[in-house]
């Protein structure tokens, strides 16, 4: 239900496909459209009408966040970084394109995020600052960037503690953000705000282990990526720390410490736990 919401409102703030540098265009809407699960929108959505927000407010903020996590994947399967040459089920925009331009697109969808939220949001002047913030805030060296630079150099700490770490703010941190943001849109109280917190921190460490589980389990055609990189790249993941099943159980863990969140937070009825369910049950 949401995916197509989220395409559409992507569309309408992308440049369009006869922009200017045209090349450039082309490789950010390459890179943005037609592909991928909407998870972090459709969180931050969710999270809207959990505390009472109307989701059509909550649409450019949406938009917003997908343009940082596309950006981050043309960035993770650069050369330099996890070196894949497919994503979504086609080749990663480095290979579509090149990889100089590839590091232009995600440049680019990096900060035309934060314009859509200046643009959108800029009658609502406490409300622009508190979105511009929190993204900001998840996208960069405290949270997803500052997660990367760990996992570029995780040969040590091979602990669950720095495995938690380290996927809090790669993995996490934005998919927290996206609880928050949706329920700043929404104007939720400090409870409120408290429990998407909570609910965002323990689903994102379970998506991460449920990546890990399917980068051991799942084909190239369901995951639409190459598998088995973590294992070739000699990277720490939960199922070699903890096992398949050991790590199963901690990510069901997690999903119920997300849900008790939920239901603790007293909102109104949402999509919040069926995406939580969807996250650790996926096969792709």
């Amino acid at each position: 239900e949401i995916a197509p919401l989220v395409e559409d409102e992507l569309q309408r703030w992308l440049p369009g496909s006869g922009g200017e540098p045209s090349r450039l265009s082309e490789a950010m809407r390459y890179a943005t459209l037609d592909g991928g699960e909407r998870l972090r929108p459709g969180l931050l959505l969710a999270s809207c009408e959990f505390v009472g927000g109307n989701r059509q407010l909550a649409m450019p903020a949406a938009a917003a966040i997908e343009c940082i996590h596309s950006y981050s994947l043309v960035h993770d399967d650069l050369p330099a970084m996890d070196d894949d040459e497919l994503r979504r089920g086609r080749p990663s925009c480095h290979v579509a394109f090149d990889e100089a331009m590839a590091i232009l697109a995600g440049d680019a969808l990096l900060t035309h995020a934060f314009q859509i939220l200046a643009r959108a949001y800029a009658t609502e002047t406490e409300l622009c600052r508190d979105l511009v913030c929190e993204l900001a805030g998840a996208a960069g060296s405290g949270g997803m960037v500052g997660g990367q630079a760990l996992d570029m150099g995780s040969s040590g700490g091979r602990t669950e503690s720095s495995l938690e770490k380290l996927h809090g703010l790669k993995t996490g941190a934005l998919i927290t953000a996206a609880c928050r943001m949706g329920a700043l849109v929404g104007r939720a109280d400090e409870n409120s705000l408290l429990a998407v917190t909570r609910f965002g921190r323990a689903l994102g460490l379970a998506f991460q282990i449920a990546d890990d589980l399917l980068d051991v389990e799942g084909s190239r055609a369901d995951l639409g990526k190459t598998p088995g990189k973590d294992e070739q790249g000699g990277k720490l993941t939960y199922p070699a720390l903890l096992g398949m099943e050991g790590a199963r159980r901690r990510a069901d863990e997690l999903v119920r410490e997300a849900e008790a969140a939920v239901s603790e937070g007293g909102g109104a009825e949402s999509s919040l736990v069926a995406i939580a369910r969807f996250c650790v049950e996926r096969t792709g």
